[in-house]
C-alpha cells in the first residue's frame, strides 16, 4: 500500500501551524456574494490556487492530516480535482475523479442525491477504484454535505474504503458533517 502510514507531524508542516494555515486559506479566499444565484456566498479559493507558497502549504497540510496508508486520492468535482491530484502525489497514491453524471465514459457506478429542489448524482469508473482500496476524499468546501455524502456511499459500493474527508473549508452553519456520521472529517478552516 502506499501513503503515509504515521500520522500527522512526520513531514514538516505550513509554516506557523493550523491557525497560521486557517488564516493564510481565509485571507486568500474570496467570498462573492450572490453567485451563482442570490442568496449564494460563493467560497472562491483561486487567489489561493494561484498564489504558490499557499497552495503548497495547503497540500502539504492536507496530506499531514492523513492517518495510515492511502491507495486513492478522489477528488470531487470540481474544484476537489485540484486539491486531491497534488496531494496524493504527496501520499504517493493514485486519484480518482469523483464527476457529476454524464461526465465520464462508461461503464460507471452512480450514486443519486438530493438537493433543496431536485436532485443530483456523482459518477465513477468502477475498475479504478480496486476492492479494499483505502481512499480519501477531498473537496475544497464542505456546505450541506450531500455531495460528500453520496461520494462517500459511491466508493464504498464499489469496494473501496473511505478513511476520511478533507475539506479546505466547511461551512459550519450548513451542517454538512451531520450527514457524515462516524466519518473522520477534516478542514482546514472552519466558519460560521
Amino acid at each position: 500500500m502506499s501513503g503515509r502510514t504515521d500520522g500527522p507531524g512526520a513531514q514538516p508542516g505550513p509554516s506557523g501551524g493550523p491557525d497560521a494555515l486557517a488564516r493564510l486559506v481565509d485571507g486568500l479566499m474570496r467570498t462573492v456574494p450572490d453567485f451563482p444565484g442570490p442568496g449564494v456566498q460563493f467560497r472562491d479559493i483561486t487567489p489561493l490556487l494561484a498564489d504558490a507558497d499557499a497552495f503548497a502549504q495547503v497540500v502539504a497540510a492536507l496530506a499531514d492530516h492523513v492517518y495510515g496508508p492511502v491507495d486513492l486520492v478522489a477528488g470531487m468535482e470540481a474544484r476537489g480535482f485540484l486539491l486531491a491530484a497534488p496531494v496524493a502525489v504527496a501520499l504517493g497514491a493514485g486519484v480518482v475523479p469523483v464527476r457529476k453524471a454524464g461526465k465520464l465514459p462508461g461503464p460507471v457506478a452512480s450514486r443519486s442525491y438530493a438537493l433543496e429542489y431536485g436532485s443530483a448524482a456523482v459518477e465513477v469508473q468502477p475498475f479504478t477504484v480496486a476492492d479494499g482500496a483505502r481512499v480519501l476524499v477531498i473537496d475544497d468546501v464542505l456546505a450541506t454535505g450531500g455531495t460528500a455524502a453520496a461520494t462517500v456511499e459511491l466508493l464504498e459500493s464499489c469496494g473501496a474504503t473511505v478513511v476520511g474527508l478533507s475539506f479546505l473549508v466547511e461551512l459550519q452553519g450548513l451542517g454538512g458533517r451531520a450527514l457524515l456520521p462516524g466519518r473522520d472529517v477534516d478542514a482546514l478552516l472552519t466558519l460560521p
